[in-house]
């Protein structure tokens, strides 16, 4: 089973072209739409997480059992759902300002050591940057790297991080317990304060993590490990949001280790670079339906399958 712990949230998206047009709720948050990946991938999943208590809250846990996610590690209380109101670019790329004050993911719980059955723990985005339960889910990820692959999507969210200085020092202290790391070109520029994102992937890798996956919007994903730098084109696809696209990449490239009997910082390490090719092959083809659809929506098994013309 792979775990994934984190925010679940409701976005805000602009179903109309005016600059105040209407907005409709989508269920999303970006370990959310992890879990909802990797369910539809056909991967045993589980979600860890405080949810809401209401009606969005019941929607989201709904979704997840929808996708296939089990939900045995979510935690109910009767705080609000935090709300991403989205605004999109004439590229159909994101922009977020969000209303978190006070609500259910922030107080989130440790839940003590992961199932036993446990391959894998996927962490990301707002959960990390937000206290109280930033704290919780790094104990966890410290916790559990002494044991487990761990995944780590820092998704970045700049206008939710009071000291930028300070979330970066976090972030390179997290890096020893790290074995996967995936993040766009724009969140590594941030993170590093530089430009040149392979010097930059490198010096992570370092430190601790056996792979840096980039996702390069338009100009497709990349990879760097100590041995092996793989690139893969984008999949072309007309783009009614970005939504949920870097999210997608994060679910089936550890659905794809899955398949592949990878799942440990090991195996990950030994990836050759057809295997990678095939891995970004495969993330690619899932994020580009995300694309392709209003809000979050990662594909179901057999929609992937027939992409890649299984």
């Amino acid at each position: 089973m792979i775990v994934v712990a984190g925010e679940a949230l409701v976005d805000m998206v602009p179903v109309g072209d005016d600059e105040l047009t209407p907005l409709a709720p989508k269920l999303g948050g970006g370990p959310y739409n992890v879990a909802v990946a990797l369910g539809r991938l056909d991967v045993p999943t589980s979600f860890l997480s405080r949810v809401s208590s209401d009606h969005f809250g019941e929607q989201l846990v709904k979704r997840l059992h929808a996708s296939n996610v089990d939900t045995g590690l979510v935690q109910r209380g009767p705080e609000n759902t935090t709300l991403a109101v989205v605004g999109l670019a004439e590229d159909g790329s994101a922009r977020y300002s969000f209303y978190v004050d006070g609500t259910a993911d922030r107080l989130v719980e440790d839940p003590g050591p992961l199932p036993a059955d446990t391959q894998a723990v996927s962490f990301g985005t707002l959960s990390l940057v937000l206290e109280p339960g930033a704290s919780v889910y790094e104990k966890v990820l410290r916790r559990e790297s002494k044991r487990l692959l761990t995944a780590l999507d820092p998704n970045i969210r700049a206008g939710l991080i009071d000291d930028p200085g300070a979330y970066r020092k976090r972030f390179r202290s997290w890096l020893p317990d790290v074995g996967l790391l995936k993040l766009s070109v724009e969140d590594a520029q941030w993170l590093a304060e530089e430009n040149d994102v392979i010097e930059i992937a490198r010096t992570w890798i370092s430190q601790g993590p056996a792979a840096v996956v980039l996702t390069r919007g338009g100009e497709g994903l990349s990879v760097i490990t100590a041995t092996v730098q793989v690139d893969v084109p984008p999949v072309k696809v007309d783009v009614v949001d970005t939504i949920g696209a870097g999210d997608t990449v994060q679910g089936a490239l550890l659905a794809w280790l899955h398949a592949h009997d990878a799942l440990s910082v090991e195996k990950v390490r030994a990836l050759a670079s057809e295997e990678w090719t095939d891995a970004l092959t495969y993330a690619g083809a899932a994020a580009a339906i995300t694309c392709s659809r209003a809000g979050a929506e990662p594909p179901f098994a057999s929609e992937l399958t027939a992409a890649l013309g299984g």
